[in-house]
């Protein structure tokens, strides 16, 4: 007898751990701000819905919570975000940074544990990293280049018109490790190079700062392009896309340089389009590259046919105008695809208005508005935020400050909620902004759904989020951020 009831107690105790490892989840999730990879572990109850909040006090920082959202068939009177994954929009690239020749240079000198770290957290697309998906870089210097460089820099007076001076040698210190570096972790993130300045003696007043191309140039400048794309290939980085040029309408930074749009279309359609095709080059030609205040530039391109056969659409950034601009030029031209590719947060950041802006107009606003790409300016800083040329940017915050440790800033967590779970392929899909609750929803290529929430309100708000009929009630504090995952 004593046999048996001590046989049957294992029965019992067996099945008992069994329902228990059924109904709960382990998890790990990516360090909380400061963390610099010191993940734990997090035992959730049973759930329909992960759940990864940012609260703007930082009480909490892109942190998965231990809450349990089932989907239900309750009833209730609020406010509900219902998500509708039968309409469908774009297809998303992908979420990230600029990687400018400053940050590749703070990373590489990092040491090199804590830089392999840094870029694991950054780039893996396993549970515990956040997986950024989509870089931009400079085709040459840009403001944030400790120095002003091209790729055919010639002494003043002369011309290399056969590029047989081109060289990306100066990349080899930095840039280039780096890329290689994250090319191992995610082989298929997907790249962007812009120039801010063509080689000096290319322009109309051989200086660092404004000018124009020189016409007489335009094939030269067009085989830079060529001979740029070529000399990345051959050292295993693929160039995706180009922008003919960083900020045509800005001659003002160093380096800078201005293109019109008449110079841009002409550039195009006469050179740059044609020598890519005659080379056999299939890197994507994206065009504008600037603010949403002048959604007449590239509209103005776009209907030039001979121009738009070799473009594949066109990029904006957001310190003038508004978001909606992308939805205009859109709506122009259809057939072809919007890019959002740089903002810049102010140093010193005040987190809760800068995360609060950055959700809501890039993330959820440029998403909505036909974005594939949002990225932000830029990934990596040291702690005066340098390096930076003499007269570049002197206060842009990195997405990550790096000195004696790693620290997060803002935009580190405003890409983090989009970039770990929308994957490239992922497509935007319908969902309704419900009252002060911003959102944009999006379904995964394996079939997830993705749903951002700002909560722009005063005050905290439940509220239902509603799939296929049932709903889950999930709670933001006001200013809040929730990246519900199901």
């Amino acid at each position: 007898m004593q046999v048996f009831v001590k046989k049957l107690w294992y029965v019992l105790i067996s099945i008992s751990l069994l329902c228990c490892s059924k109904s709960n989840t382990t998890e790990q999730r990516p360090p909380d701000n400061g963390g610099g990879g010191n993940d734990t572990t997090v035992t959730n109850p049973p759930t329909d819905v992960s759940f990864w909040l940012t609260n703007t006090d930082q009480s909490a920082m892109f942190k998965k919570q231990n809450t349990s959202l089932i989907f239900s068939n309750t009833s209730n009177t609020n406010t509900t975000i219902t998500v509708d994954t039968t309409i469908k929009y774009q297809t998303m690239d992908g979420f990230g940074f600029a990687l400018t020749g400053g940050s590749a240079y703070v990373i590489n000198h990092m040491i090199a544990s804590d830089k392999d770290a840094l870029l694991k957290e950054l780039f893996a697309t396993d549970t515990t990293n956040i997986g950024i998906s989509y870089l931009r870089i400079s085709i040459g210097a840009s403001d944030l280049s400790s120095s002003v460089f091209t790729y055919d820099d010639i002494p003043a007076g002369q011309t290399d018109t056969a590029l047989q001076y081109f060289s990306i040698a100066q990349e080899q210190y930095d840039l280039i490790p780096i890329l290689k570096k994250i090319l191992a972790i995610n082989p298929s993130i997907k790249i962007l190079g812009s120039p801010w300045t063509a080689p000096l003696w290319m322009k109309t007043n051989n200086s660092s700062v404004g000018g124009n191309l020189n016409s007489q140039f335009y094939k030269t400048y067009a085989n830079y392009f060529v001979k740029y794309i070529q000399a990345m290939k051959a050292e295993g980085i693929n160039i995706d896309a180009i922008t003919p040029q960083n900020e045509p309408m800005n001659p003002y930074n160093n380096p800078s340089m201005e293109m019109q749009a008449n110079e841009e279309t002409d550039f195009i359609k006469g050179y740059l389009g044609p020598a890519f095709k005659n080379a056999g080059i299939q890197t994507k030609i994206i065009i504008f590259d600037h603010n949403c205040s002048h959604p007449e530039y590239p509209l103005s391109i776009l209907v030039d046919a001979d121009a738009a056969q070799y473009i594949d659409g066109s990029a904006f950034h957001l310190y003038e105008g508004d978001i909606s601009a992308l939805t205009q030029v859109h709506n122009g031209a259809p057939q072809k695809n919007v890019y959002f590719t740089e903002q810049w947060v102010g140093a010193p950041s005040n987190f809760g208005a800068d995360f609060n802006w950055g959700i809501s107009n890039l993330v959820i606003g440029a998403s909505r508005n036909w974005s594939k790409v949002v990225l932000q300016w830029n990934l990596a800083n040291d702690l005066n935020y340098g390096p930076h040329t003499a007269g570049g940017c002197t206060s842009c915050l990195g997405a990550v400050t790096i000195g004696a440790s790693v620290i997060r800033n803002t935009a580190y967590y405003t890409i983090a909620h989009a970039a770990k779970f929308v994957r490239p392929g992922s497509v935007r899909v319908s969902s309704n902004i419900a009252g002060s609750l911003q959102n944009v929803a999006f379904i995964t290529p394996d079939g997830k759904k993705v749903l951002i929430v700002l909560n722009s309100g005063t005050s905290s708000q439940t509220f239902n989020i509603s799939f296929k009929g049932k709903i889950v009630m999930p709670t933001l504090n006001a200013g809040s951020v929730g990246t519900f995952i199901w």
